[in-house]
């Protein structure tokens, strides 16, 4: 048997963690097993679905790295294959046509609750034998009354429901379009899903699907629902939490292995085994090794993960997630350094791509002032006379490298009696408006030398004329 698996999801809005966790347990499972990973867009909610949730959910695939095998695959190009299993059903006495109207629908549900009833359709239409033509109707499967479906679930053990619990569930609206169990039974058919992994809030939906496959004569898939995503306050995760959407994971600085990584740990463990490669996640990974109970997002933890990414990752690798920050800031990275070198100047102090990109600008552009607090404590009196000797120094140097760099800089504190100091801040401040920047031997070497030399002379009109 070839395990093939899918991610599903239905275009109303963006690639939320939940279904990028999701989707990662799929493919995780798919790749581990040399088998197909299929991605299958649910857009059947023709109100609510939009192109731009479909770009949506491709762009954070695409991003996250989920290559799918096949897909994406659309549900509304189905439609004719869901109305001839529609008809197949009633034909062999597995649905029916229900005429009951709205208002009936209504005043049943009612009644029901009075009585203290589980709200329920009673059948009505179930026995009918003969068609009310000119009448609204909606399709309804026949689900049986006697006898149980047992879900024989990967994650949350044998779950076993009675028949007598399920109602007769529309499977087609009036209008003749299809509804979701419906179309997810006939698509997990066709494409001969073997592993059917989703949230736990489809476990309701689970018995009546697995009537329907029964009705058609179709295997059953093996069924794994992964418990939900909780914010740090114990409630179902969302915005209130803070980000939520994949992409904007992206926007904040996150790289794609970092929230993978992250992702992978939320109801799945190794052992105490916390930062895990793509290949040992496939190596290691199985659906039996899920938490049962929810797990609660940290923002921490994730922020930790992200920093070693950036800190252990091949430095093109980041430089390459980086240069999109660079540009969103309009960037030109034509005059300043390679973005590896700054990678590697950057990457100890800063735990997100947005914080690198902030912090490297100076490499590329000039700033428009000094940082107020850093200028008055290093563009003192006589700091003038400090950046004019380096300025004389650094013009004869013939290599702009870190060594010689480093030495002039050492060498001129020697020589004017002073602590290290009190030359490499004000150049730091000179150099890049804050007091803040890697080594200093570092930095110069990254602004290179004619922008140095501009920013030290710009530094010291400034100081003559403060002071």
């Amino acid at each position: 048997m070839t395990v093939r698996t899918r991610f599903a999801p239905s275009p109303t809005g963006y690639l939320h963690v939940g279904g990028a966790r999701t989707a990662l347990f799929s493919w995780l499972y798919a790749r581990k097993h040399n088998g197909k990973f299929i991605l299958r867009i649910e857009d059947t909610d023709l109100e609510r679905s939009t192109q731009e949730s479909v770009d949506a959910i491709l762009q954070g695939m695409d991003w996250l790295g989920l290559s799918y095998d096949e897909g994406p695959f659309y549900q509304t190009h189905c439609f004719d294959r869901y109305k001839e299993v529609i008809q197949q059903l009633i034909d062999q006495g597995d649905a029916y046509r229900c005429y009951c109207s709205k208002d009936e629908l209504e005043q049943l549900r009612k009644q029901q609750m009075a009585n203290k009833e589980k709200p329920r359709y009673n059948g009505k239409c179930r026995h009918l034998t003969e068609q009310q033509l000119g009448k609204e109707f909606v399709v309804r499967f026949k689900n049986p009354a006697d006898g149980a479906i047992t879900i024989h679930d990967l994650v949350k053990g044998d779950i076993t429901v009675a028949n007598k619990e399920l109602d007769d569930l529309i499977i087609a609206r009036t209008d003749g379009s299809p509804t979701y169990n419906l179309t997810v039974v006939v698509d997990d058919m066709d494409m001969q899903i073997t592993h059917v992994v989703r949230g736990d809030d489809h476990v309701n939906n689970t018995p009546r699907q697995i009537n329907i496959l029964n009705a058609l004569g179709a295997k059953l898939p093996k069924y794994a629902h992964l418990p939900m995503i909780l914010g740090s306050d114990g409630a179902r995760l969302s915005k209130r939490h803070g980000a939520v959407s994949v992409m904007q994971f992206r926007d904040e600085g996150y790289l794609p292995e970092a929230l993978l990584n992250y992702l992978v740990r939320l109801g799945w463990s190794h052992g105490d085994q916390e930062i895990f490669s793509i290949d040992e996640m496939i190596a290691n990974f199985s659906l039996e090794a899920i938490n049962v109970s929810a797990s609660a997002f940290n923002m921490e933890k994730l922020l930790w993960l992200n920093h070693h990414y950036i800190m252990n990752s091949d430095p093109a690798h980041v430089a390459k997630h980086l240069l999109w920050h660079m540009k969103q800031r309009g960037v030109d990275l034509e005059l300043g350094p390679d973005l590896v070198d700054v990678v590697l100047a950057q990457r100890e102090r800063c735990k997100t791509l947005v914080e690198m990109a902030a912090a490297s600008l100076y490499f590329y552009q000039d700033f428009d002032g000094y940082d107020e607090k850093a200028a008055k404590k290093n563009f003192t009196a006589g700091s003038d006379l400090v950046l004019s000797n380096l300025h004389d120094e650094f013009s004869q140097l013939q290599t702009w490298e870190r060594e010689p760099l480093h030495a002039t800089v050492h060498n001129l504190a020697e020589k004017m009696a002073v602590g290290l100091g009190k030359v490499a801040q004000p150049l730091r401040v000179a150099v890049c408006g804050s007091a803040v920047s890697p080594a200093i031997d570092i930095t110069l070497e990254l602004v290179g030398k004619k922008v140095t030399l501009a920013r030290l002379q710009k530094a010291i009109n400034y100081i003559k004329h403060s002071n």
